[in-house]
């Protein structure tokens, strides 16, 4: 991984946990795996833990690694270097994805409640006018009580959204051509089809990962299709949405957005949606961030230490579900 991940994820707390589970290799970290001292390591290595800046682990970084058995990934996605060679040399992968999705669900979750409150834009009006508004003429399309919530893929992310609003009096659909009625009742929702989610939610979260057949999945068809005033989370990749119907539609004033990923990931400095009061964009921070680093740490120690033990990994990665995951 990069020095700069490896400090924030691996302090030596982590570190000293992780020694306790197997021998680590010395340190400093690797971020180049075709230098000398990098041979040196991998002829010895039995398990890899990565992390954000991993090289791609291809056939001539596996020809030095003969003795590898494992990829333990400390973060979400092992798509940029766990590569087909990997695979077909039969290494076992594992990733912290589940332990990474638990912030990315708890943003969204505070994203519903506040934007269904309206919270920011009366917040904004309120500094503004330095007086209170005239809140018995809210419509009745503010608030949280029986509002329709719509949830765009049952990934991990969604399910874990999904699980977070069961206290809440929010009605909960959800579309998911992989799930059908009575897996998305288990999980507290309705399922429907992807027409009528947008149609019918006063708010749309997306949690669907960027793949082939999901880039510009929700377009402009969809994107009109929803109720004036209803809002829009990507929490997701930014590709995933149509982004120039997505600005005419915000920029008409029709809905509203929470964008933590756009497309590119940072916007140019002159682009449209930057100045949109209806739209907040946040700097891809509903992942793990801060203290939140500790949780994935932890999870890639547990995973060494099952497969050290002969246990198998908690979380392992299976090569036929990466078509279906981010």
């Amino acid at each position: 991984m990069s020095p700069q991940a490896a400090a924030a994820v691996f302090p030596p707390k982590a570190l000293t946990a992780l020694g306790k589970v197997c021998d680590l290799a010395p340190l400093p970290v690797l971020d180049d795996l075709t230098t000398v001292r990098a041979k040196e390591i991998l002829a010895e290595a039995e398990v890899l833990v990565t992390g954000w800046g991993c090289p791609r682990l291809d056939a001539g970084v596996l020809a030095s690694a003969p003795r590898l058995e494992a990829v333990v990934h400390a973060a979400g996605s092992v798509r940029g270097h766990v590569t087909d060679a990997c695979w077909e040399r039969g290494i076992e992968v594992s990733s912290a994805a589940a332990a990474n999705a638990l912030p990315v669900a708890e943003y969204t979750l505070g994203m519903i409640l506040l934007y269904a409150k309206q919270v920011l834009e009366r917040a904004r009006a309120y500094r503004i006018a330095r007086r209170r508004d005239d809140w018995l003429s809210l419509p009745r399309t503010v608030g949280n009580y029986r509002s329709t919530v719509g949830i765009l893929s049952a990934s991990l992310i969604g399910r874990r959204v999904m699980e977070l609003l069961r206290p809440f009096d929010h009605e909960v659909l959800l579309y998911d051509p992989y799930v059908g009625e009575a897996d998305a009742a288990e999980l507290g929702a309705k399922w429907v089809d992807l027409p009528t989610l947008f149609a019918r939610s006063d708010l749309v979260s997306i949690h669907t990962p960027l793949l082939p057949a999901t880039r510009g999945l929700v377009g402009r068809d969809l994107l009109d299709a929803m109720r004036p005033g209803a809002t829009l989370i990507n929490t997701s990749r930014g590709a995933v949405v149509d982004q120039d119907a997505l600005t005419d539609v915000v920029r008409a004033g029709r809905i509203r957005a929470v964008l933590d990923v756009t497309d590119p990931e940072v916007l140019p400095a002159g682009h449209p949606l930057w100045d949109c009061p209806n739209v907040l964009i946040t700097p891809h921070l509903a992942g793990s961030q801060g203290n939140e680093w500790e949780r994935l740490a932890e999870t890639a120690v547990a995973e060494v230490a099952r497969w050290a033990a002969g246990d198998g990994f908690a979380h392992p990665v299976r090569r036929e579900r990466l078509a279906f995951l981010a």
